[in-house]
């Protein structure tokens, strides 16, 4: 009798060991009986009666990722290829579902996302692709969601993360993006030319307005001396000063004012004079000749004789 002990307490501790199932966490047991489906085993630890039960399988209700790479073409006739990422994850209320119906879910995801892509993207030209990729993506998430349910699987979030038009048309598109913004940049250059010559035009306009108003009020600085000057004179002299002396008066002194601006101006390279031995008395003979047919016309007009009423007149 002592001998059977033996075999019964190994027998008993191999069942026992065998009737065991840890379950991980984030998982679930498929238990079949006698090959049907029995029950569902959460995760933590469980036992089974050897033999007549048995694990079918385990399910993972933790979000996965599948990569589906698409190549299609839109409606410009270009193709291009498309990257998108679907994450789901099992039901855990229909884990029968997820485990009994469908062979392989990622083949099953992989054709749904193939026949959502390749129905929108032709409808779209490539720029309306880029512009709409959410809008795709939703839509690839919306048909699958309706039919991955019915297989006990949510998805969670569908997700186009690449779009790789052909080299060729890529080197096209920032081409023509180039091109676009040369033109906006020289755009944007004119329209800074033009500001800069408007200011240039008002700045010289405001330039020419100031010298004239300096001009005219040098002029009357000038004859507002003369005319101290000319009270002067007759104060000393007792005598009355010719109206033709004051004009030859000035006009000799605009006459060296302007040779002392042509000498004084760093644009003049060359100014023309008389030159030689008698080069100063020429200048005084032309001078003095311009005084005498000056005071002849002026004589027979009978100018008025007071030099500071004529003055007066002149500046007002």
């Amino acid at each position: 009798m002592d001998f059977l002990i033996i075999p019964i307490i190994i027998i008993l501790i191999v069942l026992i060991f065998f009737s065991i199932v840890i379950v991980p966490q984030q998982s679930m047991s498929i238990i079949e009986r006698l090959g049907k489906f029995n029950r569902i085993l959460s995760p933590g630890l469980h036992f089974k009666i050897p033999i007549i039960e048995r694990v079918a399988g385990k399910e993972s209700i933790r979000i996965r990722q599948l990569d589906v790479p698409v190549e299609t073409k839109t409606q410009d006739n270009v193709f291009v290829n498309l990257g998108v990422s679907v994450q789901f994850i099992a039901v855990s209320e229909k884990i029968f579902d997820a485990f009994y119906r469908l062979t392989d879910v990622n083949t099953q995801i992989t054709s749904y996302v193939y026949d959502v892509v390749r129905g929108e993207v032709p409808k779209k030209t490539l720029d309306e692709v880029f512009e709409t990729k959410d809008d795709i993506a939703q839509t690839i998430k919306d048909d699958l969601s309706e039919s991955m349910d019915d297989f006990g699987y949510q998805i969670i979030k569908s997700l186009i993360t690449d779009i790789d038009p052909d080299p060729n048309v890529k080197d096209a598109m920032n081409q023509i993006n180039a091109t676009a913004r040369l033109r906006v940049a020289a755009q944007n250059e004119a329209e800074a030319d033009k500001i800069r010559q408007v200011k240039n035009a008002e700045a010289d306009a405001e330039a020419k307005k100031l010298q004239g108003q300096g001009v005219a009020q040098q002029r009357a600085a000038i004859i507002d001396g003369f005319k101290e000057s000319i009270s002067d004179l007759k104060e000393v002299t007792g005598a009355e000063v010719k109206t033709q002396d004051v004009m030859n008066m000035v006009m000799m002194v605009q006459y060296f004012d302007a040779l002392r601006d042509i000498g004084t101006t760093g644009q003049n390279n060359a100014v023309l004079i008389p030159y030689g031995a008698g080069g100063s008395n020429e200048i005084m003979k032309q001078m003095t000749e311009a005084m005498i047919v000056a005071d002849q016309i002026q004589t027979k007009s009978e100018p008025d004789s007071d030099p500071e009423k004529n003055i007066e007149e002149s500046e007002n």
